[in-house]
């Protein structure tokens, strides 16, 4: 397990403390727009477009992110 983390630390261009802190902010994101999901759901008045915004904004960080590290 270690030498498999090891090697996509390495694919993704980050130290150990750089992919936890990406890893950490993706995760609390997807939290987030999870529980606005929730709360749309039983009132739809509620954070319209929340949860779709938090996606769109996680796959604009993925994808930035992939570029930075593919030009290391």
């Amino acid at each position: 397990m270690i030498n498999s983390s090891k090697k996509h630390l390495e694919e993704t261009g980050e130290s150990y403390f750089q992919h936890m802190k990406n890893a950490l902010k993706i995760s609390f994101e997807m939290l987030a727009g999870s529980f606005m999901a929730i709360i749309h759901s039983v009132i739809p008045a509620i954070f319209k477009t929340g949860a779709s915004t938090k996606i769109k904004d996680l796959y604009i960080f993925t994808q930035e992110r992939l570029r930075r590290n593919k030009k290391k």
